[in-house]
């Protein structure tokens, strides 16, 4: 597996190019804007684009969907309960003085235990709620693309519409229970470990709590 890291945006979103080097298929995890720049990584590094898989539908990870998509007709993949967040992406992104074209319609529709694959890759979806309803993460070969629900010393923000503090709190003990080394890709800022967030991260620690007990 081949995971490169492409940081685009005013809001710095991490989007991924995940590729399996033996047959050179490669997907994009979150391609939430500078559509020139992925495709030129998709070209430059000789990958045959199979899909785009969404984590969740903010404007900062989908804002780079149409024009990839008209480069290359790939499917898109994103959990159901999300589609209004989706679908007003560009109505969404003029709040903030942005101009994000429409992102075209799902082809499909992502759920808890779906296996998705690229090339010889294989990755199990999980629904993990909170920062947005239909939130998901891509857990597979040592590692979890795990969107906007857990940072690097922090986690997903829950004041925005359609998030829920108490799924959140729920999400985030499932990322606890995988295992230590698991290599978490997160939507902003840099890579971390189970492990590693587990010993320092307030909201794993119990030092800091999403929800009064």
């Amino acid at each position: 597996m081949i995971v490169k890291t492409l940081t685009v945006g005013p809001f710095q979103e991490n989007c991924y190019l995940v590729g399996d080097g033996v047959t050179r298929d490669a997907v994009l995890v979150d391609p939430g804007d500078e559509p020139v720049r992925l495709i030129a990584a998709v070209e430059q590094g000789g990958w045959t684009l199979r899909a785009l898989w969404i984590t969740h539908g903010h404007i900062d990870h989908v804002g780079g969907i149409a024009a990839v998509k008209r480069q290359w007709n790939v499917p898109v993949y994103l959990h159901p309960l999300d589609r209004p967040l989706y679908d007003r992406a560009a109505e969404q992104g003029a709040h903030f003085g942005l101009r994000i074209e429409p992102p075209p319609p799902p082809e499909h529709e992502l759920a808890e235990g779906d296996v998705l694959t690229v090339g010889n890759l294989s990755f199990a979806v999980i629904h993990v709620p909170g920062h947005a309803p239909g939130h998901v993460a891509f857990v597979g070969h040592g590692v979890v693309f795990g969107g906007d629900c857990l940072f690097a010393g922090s986690i997903g923000r829950t004041d925005l519409p359609l998030s829920d503090r108490r799924a959140l709190a729920h999400s985030l003990e499932r990322f606890a229970a995988l295992a230590g080394d698991t290599v978490v890709y997160s939507g902003h800022g840099p890579e971390t470990t189970i492990r590693d967030e587990k010993r320092s991260n307030p909201f794993l620690t119990g030092a800091a709590r999403l929800i009064a007990t």
